[in-house]
Formats: C-alpha cells, structure tokens, sequence
C-alpha cells in the first residue's frame, strides 16, 4: 500500500493494478473480512504448491500414515 497525492494506493492480496482509494472511505477488515481473505490466501498457496508443508512430497513419510495405515 502506498500514496499518491490525498489517496492511498491499494493492491489486491494475489496481486494485480492498483487502484486509488479515499482514506475516508476505508475502514478495518472485521474479523469474519479477515478470516475470508486469510483462508483464501492459504488456499491459493496450497493450489500452487507454496504452502507450508506438502506432506504428499516430504520425505519423512511414505503416505501410509496419511492413510491412516
């Protein structure tokens, strides 16, 4: 986030154009706005393999525990 005369530049979470907001007119995320973009940011981590730890590829594990095997 950033500013460009009297607004503040803001920028989608997964990126992209960013666009020119009054500061007026913002507010805070509330905690269900929050929750949303948190889980939506470690869903697209987990689709394009930069999440936290892939359990499928660790070498710890063969998968059976997994399975519950």
């Amino acid at each position: 986030m950033g500013h460009e005369g009297p607004y503040l530049q803001l920028r989608p979470l997964g990126g992209g154009r960013e666009w020119d907001a009054d500061p007026s007119r913002l507010r805070p995320l509330g905690p269900a706005e929050l929750l949303s973009a948190r889980v939506a940011e470690a869903n697209a981590r987990s689709r394009t393999g930069l999440g936290l730890g892939d359990i499928r590829g660790s070498p710890q594990t063969d998968g059976a525990e997994d399975l519950g095997r």
